[in-house]
């Protein structure tokens, strides 16, 4: 698959097989992931790997009772607290990976390299029939001292993008795109038509 067929075919997914997915598979995508571009070249990325389902399934409650916490600071609090007080709601669907991108806090792009290298991750996954989604309700809690005690995470990291991967037992549909809104500044390149090369007779 090339990357434009990956970029539109990747989906946030949320519907996964309980089949593992292989350590080959899964040290693959953090190479991907590892191939991002990060200011000053610094690639000052750690990438956790969790694929321990008890810990998954703890780090999911623990979650979950921290945003409700906070519930009220939220966009759409009655939705939250609805879906965040389920019991049944499980924050990482159930999915057979965690890949948690961290890097140190007082890096001043951090953040940003650890969402080059997240996407990077999600698009490599899509190229390989595999699933994956961004759970932004895990990072609250990952970023308090007890998220850090559960990943071995050292003091001065933070936790930007943990993202689910798994094989898709559904895959979302495809969604529709707004038009680009683009400003224009300078001269366009000049478009010569293209033709296909004509056959010489003999």
């Amino acid at each position: 698959m090339d990357v434009l067929s990956a970029i539109q075919a990747r989906r946030a997914v949320r519907d996964y097989k309980p089949e593992a997915v292989p350590d080959a598979l899964l040290r693959q995508l953090v190479a991907a992931a590892s191939w991002a571009p990060s200011a000053m070249n610094e690639q000052s990325w750690h990438f956790t790997i969790v694929t321990d389902q008890r810990l998954m399934d703890e780090i999911s409650i623990r979650a979950k009772a921290w945003m409700l916490g906070g519930i009220a600071a939220m966009s759409r609090p009655d939705h939250f607290r609805d879906l965040l007080s389920d019991p049944n709601f499980h924050i990482f669907y159930h999915a057979p990976a965690l890949i948690v991108i961290s890097a140190p806090a007082a890096g001043q792009w951090a953040t940003e390299d650890c969402a080059l290298a997240a996407q990077n991750l999600m698009l490599a996954a899509s190229g390989l029939g595999l699933g994956s989604c961004w759970v932004g309700f895990a990072q609250g809690w990952l970023n308090s001292e007890d998220g850090h005690r559960a990943l071995n995470l050292p003091a001065g990291e933070r936790a930007v993008a943990p993202v689910i991967v798994g094989y898709p037992k559904t895959l979302p549909p495809p969604v529709s795109r707004k038009v680009p809104v683009i400003t224009w500044i300078g001269k366009t390149a000049a478009k010569e038509a293209m033709t296909e090369p004509r056959a010489e007779c003999s």
